[in-house]
């Protein structure tokens, strides 16, 4: 099976090549990607905890679902596309924003994204993909941010970046 491709951009988000995920990953490379946040009727976050077996960050905790896009797919089709793989369910999704980070790990990879932000709502239990998830929970804004603060270890380095940004998005943005 052929490794999945990211594809390369620039600091607009503009298309500048495609490389092999682990070798972008390998080279820091600016690549784009989404994180999806998925939140329920009580304003709780779905988590994921990854699958033991990831070549990073495994049984770390992070975002609903997140990864990135093929050559030709919208965000909005690649994030409806990865959270039906990952997590199970189908259900409507809206970017919010998008940044650029760099998040290095221990193994000497390194994630470099322009993320695209996006946000769902859905009231069930997913049906988890147990090959690129252990588990799942509910969890509110305060008590992530206060589980992060205490166990910061538990989560994932994009997570604890993204999640903030998408926090004060929430302050900022109230649903009403």
């Amino acid at each position: 099976m052929k490794e999945e491709e990211v594809i390369l951009v620039n600091e607009k988000d503009e298309q500048v090549g495609t490389m092999p995920k682990l070798e972008a990953h390998e080279k820091a490379v600016l690549h784009r990607a989404f994180s999806i946040f998925i939140l329920n009727d009580k304003n709780e976050v779905m988590l994921q905890q990854r699958a033991a077996h990831k070549y990073h960050s495994p049984l770390l905790w992070t975002n609903t679902c997140c990864s990135h896009q093929r050559v030709g797919e919208t965000n909005i089709e690649a994030g409806t596309r990865r959270l039906q793989e990952e997590m199970g369910f189908v259900t409507e999704i809206k970017e919010l924003f998008h940044f650029i980070y760099k998040a290095p790990f221990d193994n000497g990879l390194t994630e470099h994204e322009l993320d695209h932000v996006m946000v769902g709502y859905f009231n069930q239990e997913p049906q988890i993909n147990e090959d690129e998830v252990a588990s799942w929970k509910w969890m509110t804004t305060e008590d992530i941010k206060k589980d992060i603060n205490n166990s910061p270890e538990l989560y994932t380095e994009w997570f604890k970046i993204i999640f903030q940004k998408f926090d004060h998005y929430l302050e900022d943005n109230k649903r009403q």
